[in-house]
Formats: C-alpha cells, structure tokens, sequence
C-alpha cells in the first residue's frame, strides 16, 4: 500500500462526504424556505381575505337603507371575488327588484349601475336565480354559454330561513377561477349582507310601526276636537245664562274645568305627533323671558290657587332676551307649571324662578310635590312615561306634557333636566335657553282695549250638528244674527240670500265641497268677495293656515274655538 495514494483516496471520499452534506443541507434550507414562503403566502392571503371581509362587513352594516346595502355588497364583491356581480333584492312574493350591477373597469376600478332582473349580463339564469330564491340553496361554477363569462355562481342571502336577496356573481375577462376559499368568502360576506338585510328589514318595520302609531295619535287628537268644540261652546253658553242656584254653578264650572283639561290633552297629542314628523315650525324672534314668564306665571294663577298652592315668582330686574318663538315657550312654562301642579298636594308651593348668567338663561320650576326616584329622573321626558305608576292613577295625565317641553326646547336649541331628592322630596325641572343682545328685544306694546261687538249677520257653515247650534245660540246669546248650513254648497246657497257679513265656515266638510272651496268660490262672487271669511279647523299649522288664505279666508280659527278669540275677530269686522 502507497501512503500517498490512501492519503489521496481518503481524501477524496471526505470530500465527497462533506459536498453530500453540503448538498443535502442546502436542500433541506430551500424545502423550508419554500415552506416558509408558502406559509407567508397563505398567512398574507388569508389576511387579506380577513381584512376584505372585515371592511365588507363595517360597510355593509353602516346603513340601514336595503337598496344601498345591495349596492354596497356589488361594490365590494368587484374586483375582489368576481369581474361582475349583481344584488337582486327579493320583494313581496318573492319577486326580484331592481339589482345593483357592478364591474370591474379596465383600471382596476369598479363600474356600478342598475338593471331589472329581466336585462343585464345575468338575464339567462333569471330562471335559476327564482329556483335559488325558493329554495335557499347555492349554486356554484355555472359553465354559461356565454361569450363574457366561463363560470357564474349565485348565492341566497338568507336570514332567519328567510331569503332576503340573491348575489349572482361572474368571471370572465380576467381568466380567474373560484377556489374553495374563494367560495367560503363568497359565503361569509353573503352572510353579513343577508344580516344587514334583516337589520334594515326591522328598522323599516318598526319604523312604518312608528308612522302609524304617530299617525294614530294626530288622527285622534283630530277626532276628539269635533265632539269637544261644542262642549266648550255650551260652557261659554251657560256662562253667560243666569244660573237657577249653585248647584248649576258648580256643574257650569265643573264642566269648564274638565273641557280644558281635555283640550289639554288633545293639544299635547297633536304636539307630540308632530314633533315626531317633524312638522312643528317655530316663529323665532327676539322674546324677553321676564314679561314671558310674568304672563304667563299670571295665567296660571287661579289654577294653582284652585288646588290650594302657593305660587312664588322671582324674576330679574332688567329682561332676559332669548330668540325664541313666544308662543311655544308660553306653552313650556305653562306645561312646567301644569306638571307641577299635578304632583303637588294642597297646600304645597310651586316656585318659579328665573336667572341669566353667562351665555346662558336658567328658568326653574320647584315644587313641594310627590318627587321621584333617581331612576325616573333619565325618563322622565320620554312620551308616555308615567310618574304615577299606582293603579288608582290619582294625577292622571297621558304622559305627553314633559316630552313635549324637551322636543320644544331642543327646537330652540335649549335643554332641560329634572332634579328630586327622591320620593316626597319634590321636583325641580330646569331650562336653559342661548342668550341675545339686550337691543333686540321689542318694548311692550301699547295697550289697547277690545271694541264690544256690533251686531253683525254671521253664517256658520259646519257639518258637525252640536257644534252649528251651540254656536248659533251662543253668538245669538251676544246680539248677532245667526244661520246654519251643514255643507258646502248649501253655505254658499245661505250666503247668497242671507247677505252675511262674517261666514265662520268649517274646512272638512262632506258632499264633495270643503271649506277651501267653498272660500274659492265666494272670493269668485262679485256679491260674496266682500264677505269677513273665517275658518274652523282642528289643525292649526303653519302650512294650514297658509292653505286657508290662499283659498280666500281672512282668519283661521283652531278647534275647540277660544270664544274670546271669536269675539275679538267679530268686534275687528
């Protein structure tokens, strides 16, 4: 054996050796950095369709409007999932509306438009689309023979067993095809619009609930106004009758009592219905609340005196200007002052107390009544809420009034909060209202007194029977001379041979003749156009009475009829 030669030999095996291993180890570092890129690959595409599905579903949940979450879910499938796509929401019977068509443009963007399901790229599979719709059930990888797509796949958007619409999706120009994570996306992202769907579904349901509860609520504060006029006409009557003794007295002033408690409570449900359609229009001005809350404190005097409370006014020495509409914060005052003799027992005491500091003007209504518990004190202004939860509900009340004081003094831009120590501690509720210059506020206007009435010829033209008699006995009551029509064009037939100089005409009357009309018609007379025309209504907006001078009245009146206010228009002819 020649050393040199094993030397050599052995040599070259350990090389050969350690090449092999080198080998293999770089072999086993590109298996597991093809391993590792492959992971990063899933990892990062899994996030991706994380994070898409993610963004899909804060979109989808941001509206409650079905049609645009339709348009929504289009939007986002394209480009991600599909070269087009379609939302078709299911309507009654299982009819399909108008879909949301989206597609990828040649940048990369997304092209939305609309098409009914019997047009748009998706037409020929209309009849699977309704097959989907019956049965709830997907259908994937459609090979159409189509020449701008090779695979479609339509999928229900299904909630509580309940289809609410069908996403049809397509590929075609950009040569891809769904994978099974592709179709498990499809799925998920179907599953939040389907939930959206159902979402917006019950926001419209309780919505068109709340329409017609709103509805409900104006309709029967209208109603009740027709049977109440003549109540308080007949009360007015008796007023000015010579009583036969007190027992009558005291049925007069009962009866009194009790209409205007009821016409309390039909204004407070109008107001509250409106508030709620957002029909109340405020004539904002400048309005000092020292000669508001004066007035209006000295209004509801003898009603707080009746029940035996002590009211105490404490006012500033110089005015308080707010912009306000005038007569919508007399109604919050006297709703305050309402509330709070209410809860009060004879012999409490109601304090009114009024205070501007900073930007700001504080008015506070504290009384010595019932109280309430902390936990009232957050609902106490939501409609309906009954403070007096006993059963014999001793104070009465629909729960309207203080709802009605928050929507006001939002509308002005206010707020208000109520305060109590607790049961039988008392109350304290508290406004606050944005304070103006002092130099906008107009001085108080001179006094003038009311002319008695002169005798005039007054037709009244209302449909209600009650309500036309009590009204002709009561103005007769006051030297008028009076005649009744019970529809339109009998009105206008007294009109033209009763010669009136006032018609006090009602605007809902039957026989195809209204009120409007019958102000159109004798504004086209020559030998009516002179007549003083006044109209009874139950609703007394803004866009009312609008309506009542474009037809031709001189006046609007709001049922049930303040006599007071009649004899002023009466005395001004």
């Amino acid at each position: 054996m020649v050393p040199e030669v094993l030397r050599s030999k052995v040599k070259v095996l350990v090389d050969l050796y350690r090449m092999t291993q080198q080998a293999r180890r770089h072999a086993d570092e590109r298996v597991a950095l093809a391993r590792e890129q492959a992971a990063r690959a899933a990892a990062e595409e899994t996030s991706r369709r994380l994070a898409f599905l993610a963004e899909a579903g804060t979109a989808l949940a941001e509206s409650l409007d079905s049609h645009t979450i339709c348009r929504t879910l289009a939007a986002r499938v394209v480009p991600f999932l599909a070269d087009l796509a379609a939302v078709y929401p299911v309507e009654e019977a299982g009819r399909l509306g108008q879909a949301a068509l989206a597609s990828a443009g040649p940048h990369g963007e997304t092209d939305l438009t609309f098409t009914d399901a019997e047009n748009g790229p998706f037409a020929p599979y209309q009849g699977g689309i309704q097959e989907i719709v019956q049965s709830g059930r997907a259908a994937y990888g459609i090979h159409p023979d189509h020449s701008a797509l090779h695979a479609v796949s339509i999928v229900p958007l299904v909630a509580r067993g309940r289809t609410l619409g069908v996403l049809a999706v397509g590929l075609g120009p950009s040569g891809r095809s769904h994978s099974a994570p592709d179709i498990t996306l499809l799925e998920d992202v179907a599953a939040r619009a389907a939930t959206a769907l159902e979402n917006a579904r019950l926001y419209q349901n309780i919505q068109q609930e709340h329409d017609r509860k709103t509805q409900f609520l104006a309709m029967l504060a209208h109603e009740l106004r027709n049977p109440l006029a003549p109540i308080r006409t007949a009360t007015e009557i008796l007023g000015l009758v010579e009583p036969a003794g007190d027992a009558l007295v005291q049925a007069r002033d009962i009866i009194s009592r009790q209409a205007a408690h009821l016409s309390h409570l039909v204004d407070d449900l109008l107001d509250v219905s409106r508030l709620a359609r957002g029909k109340i229009l405020l004539r904002k001005q400048p309005v000092d609340l020292v000669r508001l809350v004066r007035d209006t404190t000295g209004d509801y005097r003898d009603l707080l005196s009746e029940r035996s409370l002590r009211l105490t006014v404490d006012l500033p020495d110089r005015p308080v200007p707010v912009l306000g509409d005038a007569t919508r914060l007399s109604q919050i005052i006297g709703n305050l002052l309402h509330n709070a003799s209410k809860f009060t027992d004879p012999g409490g005491q109601v304090a009114v107390e009024l205070r501007a500091s900073g930007n700001s003007a504080a008015l506070a209504v504290r009384d010595s009544g019932i109280g309430m518990e902390p936990e009232m004190l957050s609902r106490v202004f939501d409609a309906f809420t009954q403070v007096d939860g006993s059963l014999d509900r001793a104070r009465g009340g629909l729960g309207l009034g203080l709802a009605l004081v928050r929507g006001l003094i939002e509308l002005h831009d206010g707020e208000v909060r109520a305060e109590s120590g607790g049961l039988g501690l008392g109350t304290r509720m508290v406004i606050r209202l944005p304070l103006i210059g002092a130099e906008a506020v107009p001085a108080d206007p001179p006094a003038t007194a009311i002319a008695s009435p002169l005798a005039n010829r007054v037709l009244v033209i209302e449909d209600n029977a009650d309500a036309a008699e009590s009204m002709r006995i009561l103005l007769a009551m006051t030297g008028h001379e009076v005649q009744i029509a019970h529809a339109g064009l009998a009105g206008l037939e007294a009109a033209r041979w009763f010669h009136p100089q006032i018609v006090v005409c009602d605007i809902g009357l039957p026989g195809g003749m209204d009120g409007y009309d019958v102000a159109r018609a004798m504004r086209r007379d020559r030998t009516l156009a002179s007549i003083r025309l006044i109209a009874l209504s139950g609703y007394g907006q803004e866009e009312d009475r609008r309506r009542s001078r474009q037809a031709g009245f001189d006046d609007h009146l709001i049922k049930p009829v303040e006599f007071a206010e009649l004899r002023r228009l009466l005395a001004s002819s």
